[in-house]
């Protein structure tokens, strides 16, 4: 099969591609990608031999054009996706994912090409916090909860998402979609919360939470959030939705403490800051569909192991993280959340 991956170089893309490439090795992968600040060809070095990386913009057309032509299966990455750069400036994530995604969906209807597009919780919103006891409090989303962004990110998202369904509806575009929770694992950019902890206290500094710390994220690691990606292409029906999750909710403090015990470090070894504006409560998946109508299960069960063999892969390669730290840093500082 010859794969379109967009995006490949960022952190999810590059980990699809790395796995992609050790668990279908006659496939023959093509990567389209910006390499803006969260796509490095340093993602790729362990494949490098066997993959085209094309560097380019998603959403320039006649390039999209040229490459969905020689492809199987287009597998949509390419966003732009951290929440705080999108209050700062949402410009970049209106062309990427809106613009990008319209230019994508265009391209495999001309030519015909099956295509797979991934995408965020993010886009439903954000559910109460647990009450023990209530159980108005212990909804999750599902493929049938009502999209209600809250960021310009999450927005440009759900817009993303509804292009696809449109096409699909429409022109009969062959497609499947994939909503994931939280990823965390190698190759993630140290802007991210889990990297930018573990960073953080490799070099000494205290971590950082986002007001009280009690916002929920449902934590999926990056090789079972891909295994699902490969088991809906093969498996999913075409025009469907599945939600990607492995039942991993857990509060950004819980995630600190558990990383500061890693580290030996005491569980109050943090500070507070102010809470970022919209910032969702708590998000959880129901992936019901994707075990029970295509039979996947997650590997990374325990998150406090995926934690651990996050936190080691960080301690091996900071020549890949180490160049962005600095900059990382500095922006958070500019935005007075330093």
């Amino acid at each position: 099969m010859r794969v379109l991956v967009t995006g490949g170089a960022g952190f999810i893309g590059s980990n699809f591609v790395q796995q992609t490439v050790r668990e279908r090795p006659g496939d023959d992968v093509t990567v389209l990608d910006a390499l803006t600040y969260a796509g490095d060809r340093a993602s790729l070095d362990p494949v490098a031999d066997r993959v085209r990386l094309v560097e380019g913009d998603v959403a320039d057309a006649d390039l999209v054009d040229a490459l969905v032509a020689e492809a199987d299966l287009v597998v949509h990455f390419a966003a732009e996706s951290h929440n705080d750069n999108s209050l700062t400036d949402p410009s970049p994530f209106v062309r990427t994912n809106l613009v990008g995604t319209f230019t994508l969906l265009e391209a495999v209807r001309r030519h015909g090409v099956r295509y797979h597009h991934v995408s965020t919780d993010e886009v439903f919103g954000d559910l109460p916090l647990r009450v023990e006891g209530d159980p108005a409090t212990q909804e999750r989303f599902t493929e049938r909860t009502p999209y209600n962004p809250s960021s310009p990110y999450s927005s440009t998202k759900a817009g993303s998402d509804l292009l696809v369904r449109a096409w699909v509806r429409s022109f009969g575009l062959e497609a499947t979609l994939s909503n994931c929770s939280n990823n965390y694992g190698p190759y993630q950019h140290v802007e991210k919360f889990v990297p930018r902890q573990i960073t953080n206290l490799l070099d000494g500094v205290r971590p950082k939470v986002y007001g009280a710390g009690l916002n929920v994220r449902d934590w999926i690691h990056v090789e079972d959030h891909n295994t699902a990606v490969w088991t809906v292409i093969e498996r999913g029906t075409p025009g469907e939705t599945y939600l990607i999750g492995a039942d991993g909710e857990t509060s950004n403090l819980d995630v600190v403490r558990t990383l500061l015990d890693l580290f030996g470090r005491a569980p109050d070894e943090f500070d507070h800051v102010t809470d970022r504006a919209g910032h969702d409560l708590r998000y959880a998946i129901d992936a019901t569909r994707l075990r029970t109508e295509l039979g996947w299960t997650p590997r990374y069960t325990d998150f406090r192991a995926g934690l651990e063999a996050t936190v080691a892969w960080y301690r091996e390669n900071e020549s890949w993280w180490r160049p962005r730290k600095a900059a990382t840093e500095a922006r958070y500082r500019a935005s007075g959340q330093g």
